[in-house]
């Protein structure tokens, strides 16, 4: 039975090191778990704190408060929701920004997309990623939708990866657009990026990936975005282990061979 002085001491581990401590998010961790609401009452003050780390942290601990394990849900969900969204809307520090829109992903309200989409053109980079994931959190919001093509072309890699994963396989919107723009992708500098972009059109199965699968399938080595794309082309409901390459081939060929549309040979990972 956690008494007050060791949720209190709990709270003070959230302080040490840096933002990535493992003592620190021990402790987050265990603050989730226990989900009562002297955390919750807690962690709403820190947000009012005139430190910004006090802030980042009672957002952190709001934010998967009382899911501590699988199938469990948030403890005050309405709750966190609207402290850590008063927060944000007047956050000047990058780093508190950073979490709170962490904390709103995780929360899972949609009402959360369009204040987390304001901070899309932001000049720090963490907090352009953290906008990209915690928007992955309800792609199919118009909101959600229009900020993620945008973040697609990112100049930061990662931003771009997760953009297009929250849109492209996380999101069931589909469009000419948003089918545009991940043929865009296609041809990224970053490896990932293209995965992500190969496998999210082969949920929409679209053609022009066809020849690109193909070739994929002709090497060594087949990324699980090559292979998830092919049973997706297929009608698939997931992967068949017993299938090998060229067996993905074969089918593809049959299913597809009267409509094959080429894209750049096929040449883009």
């Amino acid at each position: 039975m956690m008494t007050g002085e060791d949720i209190d001491a709990l709270f003070a581990r959230t302080l040490q090191g840096d933002a990535d401590d493992e003592g620190a998010w021990a402790a987050i961790r265990t603050l989730f778990r226990i989900g009562a609401r002297e955390v919750f009452d807690k962690a709403a003050g820190w947000l009012q704190s005139p430190s910004p780390l006090l802030r980042a942290r009672g957002a952190n601990v709001l934010s998967q408060l009382g899911v501590g394990g699988i199938g469990q849900k948030h403890s005050f969900p309405d709750e966190c929701f609207a402290v850590v969204a008063a927060m944000l809307r007047i956050e000047k520090d990058s780093f508190p920004q950073e979490q709170a829109i962490n904390a709103l992903g995780h929360i899972g309200n949609p009402a959360a997309a369009p204040l987390v989409a304001a901070f899309a053109a932001h000049e720090n980079t963490e907090v352009r990623f953290a906008v990209a994931v915690a928007l992955g959190c309800f792609p199919n919001e118009p909101v959600s939708i229009d900020c993620l093509l945008v973040l697609m072309r990112d100049d930061d890699e990662d931003v771009r990866e997760w953009a297009t994963f929250g849109l492209g396989r996380q999101g069931d919107a589909d469009s000419d657009d948003i089918r545009a723009a991940l043929m865009v992708r296609l041809d990224d500098p970053f490896v990932n990026v293209r995965l992500e972009a190969i496998a999210s059109l082969g949920k929409r199965r679209e053609r022009r990936i066809l020849s690109v699968l193909l070739t994929a399938l002709e090497k060594p080595e087949i990324p699980m975005a090559i292979v998830e794309a092919c049973w997706l082309m297929l009608g698939l409901e997931n992967d068949r282990e017993d299938w090998t390459a060229a067996d993905y081939a074969k089918a593809l060929r049959e299913r597809w061979e009267p409509v094959l549309a080429p894209y750049g040979n096929g040449k883009c990972l």
